[in-house]
């Protein structure tokens, strides 16, 4: 995993480190060639985990963002995408989310299909 990940992560309780290690590892098994950007003074979210095919805004495709209760795991333009297991969450015009709450909600086939229609639409 990417260093600035790793410390960025570093100040997580360890469950959610691990959720949030989880789904950066998600991100990048469908999209190796991301590039990884780090925002630890994000004013709204916190420390926010962005995954583009360049820095900043207009590549972003996902973005990882610890809470204290969960990991948000954020998809861009996911507005546009079809969501049968209603899985996201969110009221942006653009942008939708999952809260991943244990590691083992990476693991449910609806969330990794999810993510594949998101790679899908690049």
């Amino acid at each position: 995993m990417d260093g600035d990940v790793d410390r960025a992560l570093e100040s997580c309780s360890p469950p959610i480190r691990e959720v949030a290690r989880r789904a950066c590892d998600a991100v990048f098994a469908i999209f190796p060639d991301a590039v990884v950007t780090v925002d630890e003074q994000n004013p709204r979210f916190g420390t926010t985990i962005g995954f583009g095919t360049t820095t900043g805004y207009k590549g972003l495709r996902f973005t990882v963002t610890p809470q204290r209760t969960h990991v948000t795991l954020g998809i861009a333009h996911g507005v546009e995408l079809p969501d049968p297991s209603r899985l996201m969450e969110g009221t942006g015009k653009v942008h939708r989310h999952v809260k991943l709450r244990q590691p083992q909600d990476l693991d449910r086939p609806e969330l990794r299909q999810l993510m594949a229609a998101a790679m899908a639409r690049m």
